[in-house]
């Protein structure tokens, strides 16, 4: 997701990101579909950084002639032929069954026809985990990366589900090496409980969970609105005192409607880049969209590849 790219962007955050990526060694990646320019320049300029290493899975007619078409060298890439997107996907998910890629990368099919694929339960990509998406967004006003959940997968978590993606968020934030213990905020319209709206109650559910083991990894607050947990001013106001009010990290939005009113606004009022990673499954899903600019994607490669290369170093290992 992207605001105008006209826009000057700070060079800090996404750099720094990017950076980082290239310090791992290159993440086998399964690109599923390329076959518009913007997806398959995406792939391209992400390898050619040094980010991942693509295998590409669509009609090869038609990525061979997308890549003429735009001057864009892919000699280097293997290739897997399948006659159209849902048979692309499919074979992206097999795959990955096979050990061929540590992560997924989103071309030019629809989300719903790769995730279709992934959350099937016969061959599919589940886990125990509920699946979730993460925006990580460069703010240019303000001073931390902050993460966006969940504003893309799921439409209207219950408890167990917001549980799975306030973990899943966190465990990203930790894994990619943005730093220790993140800054949770669970946002509702207002920082008081009350019944009458009842993301706050599930919000003080939230941190009492966190309180007893059961989210880790990470400083929970809520409920909170959205003013007093990324200022501090507006926190000091209302006169809520917390490690999180007025610094937050991770922004987790009562449900999917609110949460990409929020990426949107960032990204078009206050011209924030968003790279968006789905996690939960066996492995990260890079989902980028045609407005997302050239920066924002390889960011989103970036974020997944990390997350990633820190999968594999916990890994176990088989002895001889």
């Amino acid at each position: 997701m992207s605001a105008d790219t006209s826009q000057a962007q700070s060079p800090s955050k996404y750099d720094r990101l990017i950076a980082a990526a290239q310090a791992v060694p290159p993440a086998p990646t399964i690109v599923v579909h390329p076959c518009d320019e913007s997806s398959l320049r995406g792939a391209v300029d992400s390898a050619q950084a040094g980010i991942i290493r693509p295998l590409l899975v669509g009609p090869e007619r038609k990525i061979r002639d997308t890549a003429a078409r735009y001057g864009l060298d892919i000699a280097a890439f293997e290739l897997v032929d399948a006659a159209h997107s849902d048979e692309a996907a499919a074979k992206a998910v097999e795959l990955i069954h096979a050990g061929r890629g540590e992560l997924l990368m989103k071309g030019s099919l629809h989300t719903d026809e790769l995730m279709r694929a992934v959350t099937a339960k016969a061959g599919g990509l589940r886990t125990d985990r509920r699946i979730s998406h993460v925006f990580v967004m460069d703010v240019p006003a303000y001073a931390e990366t902050i993460f966006v959940t969940d504003a893309a997968i799921n439409i209207f978590p219950d408890l167990d589900a917001k549980r799975d993606i306030i973990q899943n968020a966190i465990d990203l934030y930790v894994e990619a090496g943005f730093g220790k213990s993140p800054r949770v905020a669970i946002l509702s319209a207002v920082e008081t409980v009350t019944s009458k709206i009842p993301s706050t109650i599930e919000a003080a559910a939230l941190c009492k969970m966190a309180d007893r083991g059961q989210i880790t990894g990470g400083i929970l607050d809520g409920p909170l609105a959205f003013d007093n947990a990324i200022d501090v001013e507006a926190a000091r106001i209302k006169g809520i005192r917390s490690e999180v009010a007025g610094r937050a990290q991770i922004l987790v939005v009562p449900d999917l409607e609110a949460g990409n009113m929020l990426a949107k606004n960032l990204a078009y009022f206050a011209k924030a880049d968003g790279a968006g990673i789905v996690l939960g499954a066996r492995v990260p899903v890079v989902l980028t969209s045609r407005a997302d600019s050239a920066r924002a994607r390889m960011a989103s490669c970036a974020v997944a590849a990390l997350y990633a290369h820190a999968r594999r170093r916990r890994a176990p290992t088989i002895a001889a």
